[in-house]
């Protein structure tokens, strides 16, 4: 019998779509959002997430985060599970270029 993907309820997918959305920008915000969410990923090649980067972001955001830690914490998942490959590659590209350079 395979594994089954749990469902992620729609208040952590919303949280998850708002903190993608937030990754995308230019800001203090994203920047922490970006940590967090590639962290997620692998942060082994993509880094660790600092707890404090988390003083960066405004309530609603910290909330969103911490529902998806919650749900990443009990699942044992990957975004990649989701269908949102494409996401945090570019999430890459946005954030971690170095991660594609070819010298690497």
């Amino acid at each position: 019998m395979g594994d089954v993907t749990p469902l992620m309820p729609a208040a952590t997918w919303a949280a998850l779509e708002r903190l993608l959305e937030v990754a995308r920008a230019d800001t203090h915000q994203a920047r922490y959002a970006a940590n967090f969410l590639l962290a997620w990923w692998n942060a082994g090649d993509l880094g660790g997430f600092d707890l404090t980067d988390a003083w960066g972001l405004d309530e609603a955001l910290r909330e969103d985060l911490v529902t998806l830690f919650d749900f990443i914490a009990r699942t044992k998942v990957y975004p990649s599970t989701y269908s949102f490959r494409t996401e945090f590659e570019d999430l890459v590209r946005r954030w971690r270029p170095e991660v594609l350079s070819p010298e690497r």
